[in-house]
């Protein structure tokens, strides 16, 4: 990433708001619980060992709304993803060194039936961010040394 604020792609939002939307009643649910369980009288310490695993997800549940809530924030102020040279939350054509072509969306997170995106920081993704039509990138494969050319930035997602 760029270290300013990084747009997003239209998937990833939805993606990001779902989880938010999941988390967000996971958290009342936990947060309830909490408020509910504890009585004027001491439990086993089973019961206060349980209290505090519970204190302790609601940390981290806390953690995620507030780290998504922070990146869909500065998505809105990064704006639309260029259309000049790849970011994230652009679409992409590129040739691959054996001659097929892939039109790839570059995201934050990607589905695990997706095929179709590669995330940002995929050695794929890094290769790629930055680049303009043209480009030749090398990246990094579990089988060794992979190259790709950037055909075209934009169109329509899918592999041919």
């Amino acid at each position: 990433m760029t270290g300013g604020p990084e747009p997003m792609s239209a998937d990833a939002r939805r993606a990001f708001e779902s989880e938010l939307a999941d988390l967000r009643a996971e958290r009342e649910t936990v947060a309830a619980t909490l408020r509910d369980g504890g009585g004027d009288e001491p439990g086993d310490r089973a019961d206060q060992a349980d209290e505090l695993r519970r204190a302790d997800l609601l940390d981290r549940l806390d953690g995620r709304i507030a780290e998504i809530g922070d990146r869909l924030r500065e998505a809105a102020v990064a704006g639309p993803p260029d259309t000049d040279a790849v970011g994230v939350g652009s679409t992409v054509t590129v040739r691959f060194a054996d001659g097929t072509r892939s039109t790839l969306q570059v995201g934050e997170v990607a589905e695990a039936d997706d095929a179709a995106t590669v995330t940002a920081d995929s050695p794929l993704g890094r290769a790629l961010l930055g680049r303009r039509a043209g480009d030749t990138v090398s990246y990094d494969t579990p089988e060794g040394p992979g190259s790709a050319v950037v055909e075209s930035l934009g169109g329509a997602r899918g592999a041919s």
